[in-house]
């Protein structure tokens, strides 16, 4: 695919220090909200019939003690979002989404910044990863039929290292960039 059919989203010019210059990119900023707006903002400029591939790269934290490295998610969930209480109302609300061509991997995603080892322990029981983007990236992606992708870099173990984050990410950084020229 040429490089001119994608679009590499990231939440923080830090993550994106070393995309290849080739790319099409655009920054979000932190958290759902920001990612979501900023997403929707872009896609409505593609027409229907053209839209992109969306790569989303960035950092996360490991949920397991094993896991380390890059991931490209096969499952995203909204880990914050009260969808089975809003189910019981009767409402049909979406969670969990299905992304084509990952490694199995499941990746969390929410507006809590995971550094405490008690949060950890309890969405290591349903994910792999944890990011603050990813869903509403996968979400707004999906909303307008453009395809995506989730590539995630683990900086930390979602525990009190994850206070260092803002030093690991150059490292993720690079090694995202590398994912990216490879394509």
């Amino acid at each position: 695919m040429s490089q001119s059919k994608i679009l590499v989203v990231a939440a923080t010019e830090q993550e994106a220090a070393h995309i290849p210059s080739d790319f099409k990119v655009l920054i979000t900023g932190m958290g759902k909200v920001a990612a979501a707006v900023a997403m929707a903002a872009e896609l409505g400029k593609y027409p229907p019939t053209d839209m992109p591939l969306v790569i989303n790269i960035g950092t996360c934290g490991g949920l397991h003690e094993h896991r380390s490295g890059l991931f490209t998610p096969s499952i995203v969930l909204n880990h914050d979002f009260s969808a089975d209480v809003l189910r019981k109302f009767g409402h049909d609300v979406v969670d969990t989404l299905h992304i084509p061509d990952g490694d199995g991997t499941v990746l969390a995603t929410g507006d809590l910044f995971v550094s405490d080892p008690a949060a950890r322990d309890v969405l290591a029981a349903s994910a792999d990863l944890v990011d603050m983007e990813g869903f509403a990236i996968a979400f707004a992606c999906d909303r307008v039929g453009a395809r995506c992708r989730l590539v995630k870099h683990v900086t930390d173990k979602a525990d009190e290292a994850a206070l260092t984050w803002p030093e690991l990410i150059d490292e993720s950084a690079r090694e995202l960039g590398e994912w990216l020229a490879a394509l």
